[in-house]
């Protein structure tokens, strides 16, 4: 900073308010040490700015260690809000051993982190969490736990109950859902959600098929659905995705055979052939959100009690009426 401040021909001090964005700094003295930055190459050091001032404006954000589009959307959301309030975001990833989540936990607390992002795809997360006692803000993003001042999420019943209420609406009976892994949270909310829809609307529940997220596993799955069903229900896009193919394979067509819906709508998903029919979650609301209520905490402020995030239904061409007869 001080040889910034010779080049610029300024004390420390401006150099320090033009970095930190005080305004008082007169533009053609600010330009002036802008352009002595540049030259200079200067880069802050954070280490010794958080020994100084005793913040170190960072927030750790622990994800699951996966390429799925909602958990990858999430961390993208949760950045792009972590910069535009100024902190920054430190991400890590984890597998679903409880040795790896209690080190990538311990790897961001001794960043000096401000607060906390955990994605809790399931229940191991959340022991981990309880497990550390942890002093920093922590938001949790999952659909489990009611606290909505320390977790957010999508409502993921909800979503599921108006895929299946649509498929209904159009006239099918015969509805089977093709489900995520089971250990995790929002597969199970929504394989929960498919059996009471179809309960409520006096229908059979199908049985359930399990995948893994993936399109092969939709692919995989196109031959053990029911010879009757008229509808799948998949939870979501990258296994619809398969299970259309699937069924393409198989000489079932999409929607004139079988109507299938999926969860998520992923950018691809008006693209596909049919055009997917699907659920949308607000990925950005949630980084928002999140981070928002992360903040207030840090400065001393109360957390953002926030309700589940109404999900949206997304009608495109791969669901129609069950063909009569």
């Amino acid at each position: 900073m001080h040889d910034v401040a010779a080049r610029a021909g300024v004390s420390h001090q401006t150099v320090s308010r033009v970095l930190n964005g005080f305004e008082s700094v007169r533009p053609v003295t600010r330009d002036r040490v802008l352009a002595a930055i540049t030259e200079l190459g200067y880069r802050r050091n954070l280490a010794a700015r958080t020994l100084a001032t005793n913040r170190s404006r960072a927030i750790g954000v622990l994800a699951p260690a996966v390429s799925e589009y909602g958990p990858t959307s999430t961390v993208q959301a949760i950045e792009v809000a972590a910069r535009a309030a100024g902190y920054h975001p430190l991400v890590t990833s984890t597998t679903s051993d409880r040795e790896s989540i209690l080190a990538s936990l311990g790897f961001l607390l001794d960043q000096a982190v401000e607060a906390l992002v955990v994605i809790a795809p399931q229940q191991r997360v959340l022991v981990a969490i309880d497990e550390l006692e942890l002093t920093v803000p922590i938001m949790t993003l999952q659909s489990l736990r009611v606290d909505s001042a320390t977790a957010i999420s999508v409502d993921q019943a909800r979503g599921a109950r108006r895929a299946v209420q649509h498929l209904i609406v159009l006239g099918h009976r015969r509805i089977q859902h093709l489900s995520g892994p089971e250990e995790l949270f929002e597969a199970t909310a929504r394989r929960e959600a498919y059996q009471a829809a179809m309960v409520d609307a006096g229908l059979a529940a199908l049985p359930v098929i399990v995948g893994d997220w993936t399109a092969e596993a939709g692919m995989r799955a196109a031959t053990a659905i029911e010879p009757d069903a008229t509808a799948v229900f998949s939870g979501n896009d990258q296994m619809a995705l398969g299970l259309i193919s699937g069924l393409a394979a198989l000489g079932r067509r999409v929607p004139e055979d079988v109507s299938v819906i999926g969860f998520d709508d992923v950018p691809e998903a008006r693209f596909y052939l049919p055009a997917l029919t699907t659920v949308r979650q607000d990925f950005e609301t949630i980084g928002r959100v999140a981070i928002e209520s992360l903040i207030r905490q840090v400065e001393g402020r109360e957390a953002i009690a926030v309700a589940p995030l109404e999900p949206e239904l997304i009608v495109r061409a791969s669901t129609a009426a069950p063909r009569s007869g």
